[in-house]
């Protein structure tokens, strides 16, 4: 599996450097080159980096093959879609490049077009992926529209509980399929997708999805498909275990007497502090943990309740198990 990261949810936010890691290579790190989209995605019109396409760029795309230039179709625009739209537009993907299924009025970037649903796609529209970000709950109602795209595009999902399987069912058993778990700290670039593909998904597909995924954060492959309900449970979930963690620290800070902005800010800080730390650090999060604590004092003396045989860790054994146990019955 091979990890990278991406960019931002808006153009102005990108960060400007990236970190790339494979597990084939443990600790040997690399700034990732945002030309990698450029270079995987080389089916599509891109313009230069960090600028959204002019209409030059679309012309000369449209003119090489009699106005098909439209290579990537994203099916649901909310939170999630949102992030990966904006992430490609900073990535330097040409607006022009690309079209959006979203039945409901969202502000999009100049040049994206947008239609209510897929009736509304012209009928000489072939797209290279087609993204579903849609809420699993109306997946199967949504998808059947696009099963006409099987066959020549790769599809792309991040609903959640939404197997190969299952979809295949609708799409047919030639659609190449990746399925994907993105978790919300996506909305900064900062995120971590893993993704499972399908038989169907030929090596270029794969790397352009992996590349359109980038655009956010970080990417995992896992190569068996059951591995996602862990995934779900432990990173697609994950982000709301460590809010839920910002409000006890907060609480207990009231609790002891700090006033109740204060205990707020403190709680906000350390939490966002001590994931940038361990996002930089090559230690071990036991070893950053050892390394804040003093035999005898404070943090040892909170730990020693943290730590207790029926303290966090298999409180967060139990809620990871319930987590991959739901993800599992959603996918049945």
């Amino acid at each position: 599996m091979g990890r990278r990261r991406g960019a931002d949810v808006s153009p102005r936010h990108l960060p400007a450097r990236h970190r790339r890691c494979r597990t084939r290579c443990p600790g040997k790190r690399g700034r990732h080159r945002p030309g990698r989209v450029r270079t995987v995605l080389s089916g599509l019109p891109i313009c230069r980096l960090g600028r959204q396409a002019g209409p030059g760029c679309a012309d000369r795309r449209h003119g090489r093959n009699g106005g098909r230039g439209v290579s990537l179709l994203l099916v649901g625009c909310g939170r999630m879609g949102g992030a990966l739209l904006g992430g490609w537009i900073g990535q330097g993907v040409a607006a022009q490049s690309i079209r959006v299924i979203e039945p409901q009025p969202v502000d999009l970037p100049s040049g994206v077009v947008r239609h209510g649903d897929g009736s509304e796609l012209p009928a000489a529209f072939q797209p290279e992926i087609v993204l579903l970000a849609v809420k699993p709950q109306v997946m199967d109602t949504v998808l059947p529209p696009y099963a006409r795209f099987a066959g020549q595009a790769a599809f792309l999902s991040i609903a959640a509980g939404k197997t190969i399987a299952g979809m295949a069912k609708i799409l047919g058993d030639s659609a190449a399929i990746v399925r994907a778990m993105p978790n919300t700290p996506a909305a900064i670039g900062r995120g971590i997708t893993v993704a499972c593909a399908n038989a169907r998904v030929s090596p270029a597909q794969r790397k352009r999805c992996g590349a359109l995924l980038e655009a956010v954060g970080a990417v995992e492959w896992a190569e068996e498909e059951g591995l996602i309900d862990a995934v779900t449970a432990v990173s697609g979930s994950g982000p709301a275990y460590v809010f839920l963690l910002a409000e006890c620290l907060a609480e207990a800070g009231r609790q002891a007497g700090l006033p109740s902005e204060m205990a707020e800010r403190l709680a906000r800080a350390t939490v966002a502090g001590s994931g940038e730390l361990l996002h930089r650090s090559t230690e071990t999060p036991a070893k950053l943990r050892e390394n804040v604590t003093s035999p005898g004092g404070t943090t040892a003396a909170a730990l020693s309740v943290l730590m207790a045989e029926d303290g966090l860790k298999p409180l967060m054994i139990k809620a990871i198990a319930a987590a991959a146990r739901r993800s599992r019955e959603l996918a049945s």
